[in-house]
C-alpha cells in the first residue's frame, strides 16, 4: 500500500518585480559551484536553505534562515493540496512533456514491498542530509518516483481544475509548470487511487532513505514518518531515461592490456571512431580508449547472472572491477549523460577510455527491482531532473 497524501505546502510569495527563477534550483547535488555562487546571490533562493553559504553554520543557519522568510511573509502556507509539476523539453529532437503529481509520501522499510528502490546508496551522503532534516524539520527537495498511473477519468479531472501557479524556462530550455490541486474529492480520489499501487525511486534514492531514518528517530511524530515526493506515472510519454556513461583514468595498465581484457570479458568488433554512436544501439556498448581505438561490446555469457543482462551492471563488474581494478582504487571514474560531450573529451585526451551506453530500459529496471536487485549507481538519468523550491513540506 502506498499513502499518498495532499499537504499544507509552503511555497515562495512573490513580491513585485520578483521572478519564480529567484527562488528555485535543480537538486543540490548537480550544482556547480558557479551556478550556485549565482543562486545564492538571490536573497531567498531555495539553495540557501539546501547548502547554506555559512558552512560553519551549515544546518542551524538553514534553519534560521527559513524561520526569517516565514516571518517576512517570503513564503505562504496552502491549504491541503496536491501540486502538479509539469515540464516540457527537448529530447534530443523531440519535445516531450512530463507530468508528475506533488504529495507527501509516508515513507516504509523497502522489505515492505511498496517503495521499490534500484539504486545503490552512499552512507557519507545520508548522513549529511539527516543533519540538515534534524534541524530543519523540512522536506526541502522532492523524491521522483514512478507509479502505474491513475484512470483517463481522474486524469480528465485534475486537468480541469488544476490552477497554474508558476512558469519558468531554465537555461537548457525545459519549461517548468507548477500547478496548485486543492478540491477535496479530487485529492482524496488521488489517495485512493494509489492504496494498491506500488512505487519505485526513479530519483532521489539518499533522500528517500534520509526521511526514513528521520522517521525512525521521530516514531510518534504523524508528520514526521512523510516525505515530500513527486511521482509520475510510468506510461507518461515525458518519461525520458538516458544512459550514463562512464570515463576512466587509470594509469596501471596499458591500452593494450586494458583490449585485452575487454576483448576476453566480451565478444568485440572493432570500428572507426566515427561509426561509434550509429552503430552502439545495435550493441550492449561501446568502448572509446585514448588511442582513438574503438570496439563494439556484446555479452555471450552472463554467468548464470541476470543482472548482466543490465549494461551498467557488465560495465562495473566485467570492465571497470574486472580489468580496471576500480573498486581496489586502482582507476578513477567520471560520469556524464551526454555522448557528443564525452566524445569530446575523449578527443581532448581527459581520460584512458570511455564506455558508451544505450538508454536503459525501464521495463528491465522495474523488472529487476521488483525481484530485490540493486543497480550500480548511475545506472539511469531522468531528464529532466524535479528542481527544488517551488514548495516545501514544513513538519514542525
Amino acid at each position: 500500500m502506498v499513502d499518498f497524501l495532499p499537504f499544507e505546502g509552503l511555497r515562495p510569495n512573490l513580491k513585485a518585480g520578483e521572478h519564480i527563477g529567484d527562488r528555485i534550483s535543480p537538486p543540490y547535488d548537480v550544482i556547480g559551484p558557479d551556478y550556485l555562487k549565482e543562486l545564492q546571490s538571490k536573497p531567498h533562493n531555495i539553495t540557501r536553505l539546501t547548502l547554506n553559504p555559512d558552512a560553519d553554520k551549515r544546518y542551524h543557519g538553514s534553519k534560521a534562515e527559513l524561520d526569517q522568510w516565514i516571518a517576512d511573509n517570503e513564503l505562504k502556507r496552502d491549504e491541503p493540496s496536491f501540486y502538479i509539476y509539469e515540464q516540457t523539453f527537448d529530447d534530443h529532437g523531440e519535445q516531450r512533456v512530463r507530468r508528475g503529481i506533488v504529495g507527501i509520501l509516508r515513507t516504509e522499510d523497502y522489505g515492505e514491498g511498496n517503495i521499490i528502490p534500484h539504486e545503490e546508496t552512499f552512507s557519507k551522503v545520508k548522513a549529511d542530509r539527516l543533519n540538515l532534516l534534524r534541524d530543519m524539520g523540512c522536506h526541502l527537495e522532492s523524491i521522483f518516483g514512478i507509479f502505474n498511473g491513475l484512470t483517463p477519468e481522474l486524469s480528465r479531472r485534475i486537468r480541469d481544475n488544476e490552477r497554474l501557479v508558476y512558469r519558468y524556462v531554465d537555461s537548457d530550455g525545459v519549461e517548468h509548470r507548477y500547478y496548485r490541486l486543492s478540491d477535496p474529492e479530487i485529492t482524496a480520489a488521488i489517495t485512493s487511487e494509489l492504496k494498491d499501487q506500488r512505487m519505485l525511486i526513479a530519483d532521489g534514492h539518499h533522500r528517500y532513505e534520509t526521511a526514513l531514518n528521520y522517521a525512525r528517530e521521530n516514531p510518534d511524530d504523524e508528520k514526521r514518518q512523510y516525505v515530500l515526493a513527486t511521482l509520475v506515472p510510468a506510461d507518461d510519454k515525458g518519461l525520458v531515461i538516458w544512459p550514463t556513461h562512464r570515463l576512466i583514468k587509470s594509469g596501471n595498465i596499458s591500452e593494450k592490456n586494458a583490449i585485452k581484457g575487454v576483448s576476453a570479458a566480451f565478444r568485440t568488433e572493432e570500428v572507426p571512431v566515427e561509426e561509434l554512436l550509429d552503430r552502439l544501439p545495435g550493441h550492449m556498448m561501446g568502448i572509446r580508449f585514448r588511442s582513438g581505438k574503438c570496439l563494439l561490446a556484446d555479452l555471450d555469457d552472463d554467468g548464470g547472472n541476470e543482472m548482466m543482462s543490465l549494461d551498467t551492471y557488465a560495465v562495473q563488474q566485467r570492465i571497470l572491477y574486472g580489468v580496471y581494478k576500480s573498486d581496489e582504487g586502482k582507476a578513477d571514474v567520471s560520469y556524464d549523460a551526454e555522448a557528443d560531450d564525452v566524445m569530446r573529451r575523449m578527443d581532448a585526451g581527459e581520460f584512458d577510455a570511455a564506455v558508451l551506453l544505450n538508454p536503459p530500459s525501464l521495463d528491465t529496471i522495474w523488472e529487476l527491482s521488483m525481484k530485490g536487485k540493486r543497480m550500480p549507481k548511475k545506472t539511469t538519468f531522468f531528464f529532466p531532473k524535479i528542481w527544488s523550491g517551488f514548495v516545501i513540506y514544513q513538519m514542525d
